[in-house]
């Protein structure tokens, strides 16, 4: 007859197996694992920027954007959208969340799978080091080195690394950059619903993001929300006014406070020559030009103020040309000598007759 004692007997035998396999497992992959020390100091990967000589922005360069934040610089409605979607055992467990994986696991086998088992820190293990491939031997080798991320450093400072690091669409890195991006405002100066919304991307930013996909956004920021309310982070209230918000997300480029292309173009040449396109475009530069704010406003206005002064003197001078097969243009020629000649006397003129004084 099975007894409960022979139960507990065979329970002890299958786990104390599962254990010895494991760390055989780890030693077997051990040499394999990359160093996790440079997590410790991670260099992010910014853009270019191009300052006057008074800080005002003038242009960026980069392929991604991203803006590093420290922990006390997010938001803590942020980290509990985060931790209600993603792991809200995040503190309590050691880099692996046994229930998440057990339930996974059981999803597995009986065909049920809707996935849960990766934690914060497994998917700070994957995005430092590994693919999105799903294979075992990848997701075995997430797990080790979750294990390690988890003895090196603490809580706070893996979920800082998660919140710089995740992909989160239209090549923003980090929920500082999508904060940017979709809303064109700093992290902390979002509400409740554009939190949700971003704290809904690590998913699928392609899938979910408000700007692709206003609709979907919206179904999964309720997916958010309901974790939120379930896992006490917000009230009802909160809740339903979060979820009756409209999705308002659009295109947010970089906040260009000053118009200077050209003088922007000389010194992005410059540092590429310097330094070379790829360290110029990661490297974090921040380029301190010698315009000033007041001088490149004088000098954009004589030119728009001059050329337009010399069209309007010499009024219409025909079409240059005609879409239409076969047609014959009729008016004056442009670019006479005439007009030339008189062009070259309208570039004498001073800056304080083409624009008001400055200063």
């Amino acid at each position: 007859m099975f007894s409960a004692k022979n139960f507990f007997k065979i329970t002890f035998i299958l786990v104390f197996f599962a254990i010895f396999s494991i760390f055989i497992l780890y030693l077997t992959l051990r040499d394999e694992l990359p160093n996790i020390n440079s997590l410790k100091d991670v260099q992010w990967q910014t853009p270019m920027q191009i300052y006057s000589n008074d800080g005002l922005l003038i242009s960026q360069f980069g392929e991604k954007k991203r803006k590093p934040l420290n922990f006390d610089e997010i938001p803590q409605s942020l980290i509990n959208a985060l931790l209600a979607t993603e792991d809200d055992r995040f503190y309590f467990h050691f880099g692996v969340d046994p229930i998440g994986l057990t339930r996974a696991v059981l999803g597995k086998l009986t065909g049920n799978d809707k996935g849960g088992a990766s934690t914060i820190t497994m998917q700070v293990a994957r995005n430092f080091f590994l693919t999105r491939e799903v294979t075992y031997t990848r997701k075995i080798r997430e797990i080790f080195l979750s294990f390690h991320i988890e003895s090196l450093l603490t809580k706070n400072e893996i979920l800082t690394l998660y919140i710089n690091k995740i992909p989160l669409g239209h090549r923003a890195f980090g929920f500082g950059a999508a904060a940017q991006v979709y809303y064109g405002k700093e992290l902390n100066q979002l509400n409740l619903a554009q939190i949700a919304v971003l704290a809904g991307l690590p998913k699928a930013p392609s899938t979910y993001n408000p700007i692709s996909r206003p609709d979907r956004a919206k179904i999964r920021r309720t997916t958010v929300l309901q974790r939120m309310l379930v896992s006490g982070y917000i009230t009802d209230e909160e809740y339903q006014q979060a979820k009756n918000a409209p999705i308002t997300g659009m295109p947010h480029g970089a906040e260009i406070a000053l118009n200077a292309p050209y003088v922007a173009e000389m010194a992005h040449k410059e540092m590429i020559k310097r330094y070379g396109k790829e360290q110029a475009y990661t490297g974090g530069f921040k380029v301190y030009t010698t315009v000033t704010n007041k001088l490149q406003q004088a000098a954009n206005s004589a030119v728009t103020s001059n050329l337009l002064r010399y069209d309007q003197r010499h009024g219409y001078r025909g079409a240059i040309t005609s879409l239409r097969p076969n047609s014959k243009v009729s008016g004056k020629s442009r670019g006479s000598v005439n007009d030339n000649e008189n062009l070259a006397e309208d570039t004498n003129l001073t800056l304080s007759q083409l624009s008001p004084p400055y200063g």
